[in-house]
């Protein structure tokens, strides 16, 4: 598949500008490179320069600066890929509402997005629960303090949005992200609760 090399290059600038300063949740990891890990596995499931792009922009307009973010997409990158970061985004406004009342609106809108986003949210809750393994194994229990969702809340959205994606799509990433939402449910100790439970 050709790519245009440029508009990955200005994506990746921008992201870099964007997230620079940010690390993963209560580590010292940079951010950036989960959006490298999300943009390259949008690309290795076939994936266009839009879905790259807007791969190492998902979370540009929801961490960094909303609106006004989301139009600095616009104009350096493109419509599409504004349209796939703000599809992408579960908030644009500050304050945000609760974690849960934004988690349950964002899952209960998944069956309707284009495939196009749904490529890029699978790759990033993909990366999201490779990485909760990995930190799990490393920081067994504590882990869940990171979280707004605590345990119970993070597990019923990673296992709720491979539902809704699996219930609304059909492609070969959702294999993967299924196995590894079921070792991180067998490693954390079982199935969380449903939405409401």
């Amino acid at each position: 598949m050709k790519y245009r090399s440029s508009l990955i290059t200005e994506a990746f600038c921008l992201a870099e500008s964007l997230h620079r300063d940010q690390v993963r949740k209560s580590t010292k990891i940079p951010y950036l490179y989960h959006l490298l890990s999300v943009a390259a596995l949008v690309g290795e499931y076939g994936g266009s320069d839009r879905q790259v792009a807007a791969a190492l922009l998902h979370d540009a307009a929801e961490d960094q600066g909303g609106q006004a973010t989301l139009e600095t997409i616009q104009e350096r990158l493109g419509a599409d890929v504004a349209a796939y970061v703000r599809a992408c985004s579960d908030s644009l406004v500050v304050p945000k509402r609760s974690w849960r009342a934004r988690k349950e609106a964002y899952v209960g809108r998944i069956a309707d997005l284009p495939d196009e986003v749904k490529l890029i949210i699978a790759a990033d809750k993909l990366h999201n629960v490779r990485s909760l393994l990995c930190d799990y194994r490393q920081a067994g229990e504590s882990l869940w303090r990171r979280f707004n969702g605590g345990r119970d809340g993070t597990l019923w959205y990673y296992r709720a949005a491979a539902g809704a994606l699996e219930g609304s799509w059909r492609h070969p990433i959702l294999e993967e992200l299924r196995e590894a939402v079921d070792r991180l449910m067998a490693v954390a100790g079982g199935p969380a609760p449903r939405p409401g439970a």
